[in-house]
């Protein structure tokens, strides 16, 4: 690895805490900063190997946890950060397969973190949103993060192809 690697590592580590904070202070960010700090890691998966993306990821995800006023921005990103860096493994499937598989991948994580969140933490903020969401409104909001996650994979294929033209990188 090389210095110049690590260097861009610890400026876009301390870019995507600042993004993270940033959902802490704008209340309909809880879902945006998150994603806009796992594109992040594009550039990394382009100029480094997998472990030390991932190494990247937990301490990003480390610092926003700790950092991070809002609890819930936090946790999406320490759920869901990863995602750059198993994208594509998921993609290599055929396209349906593929699609499903992101889809339970996304589906499993965010109801592991709201279960931790809600049962595990009993944020106090969440538990009331949960009594007060029927049971149609909690299917909409499913379908909603649903058809956002197939959106936010579709611009991480975007961003991926743009940074490869502009850099004029491959992967290691």
């Amino acid at each position: 690895m090389k210095t110049a690697d690590v260097a861009l590592g610890g400026i876009l580590a301390a870019l995507a805490v600042i993004v993270m904070l940033l959902g802490g202070v704008i209340p309909v960010a809880t879902y945006v900063c998150p994603m806009l700090a796992s594109m992040l890691l594009i550039p990394l998966l382009e100029r480094m190997r997998r472990p030390a993306c991932f190494g990247w990821f937990c301490v990003t995800a480390a610092l926003s946890l700790i950092l991070c006023p809002d609890r819930e921005t936090a946790m999406v990103f320490a759920f869901l950060g990863w995602y750059p860096i198993a994208r594509e493994h998921l993609s290599r499937l055929p396209a349906v397969p593929a699609i499903v598989c992101k889809l339970l991948v996304f589906n499993a994580a965010v109801a592991a973190m709201y279960g931790l969140l809600i049962f595990v933490f009993r944020l106090e903020a969440l538990v009331e949103e949960s009594k007060d969401l029927g049971l149609a409104m909690f299917a909409v909001l499913l379908i909603m993060g649903n058809v956002t996650f197939v959106l936010y994979d579709r611009l991480l294929l975007i961003f991926t192809v743009y940074y490869r033209r502009r850099a004029g990188t491959r992967r290691r």
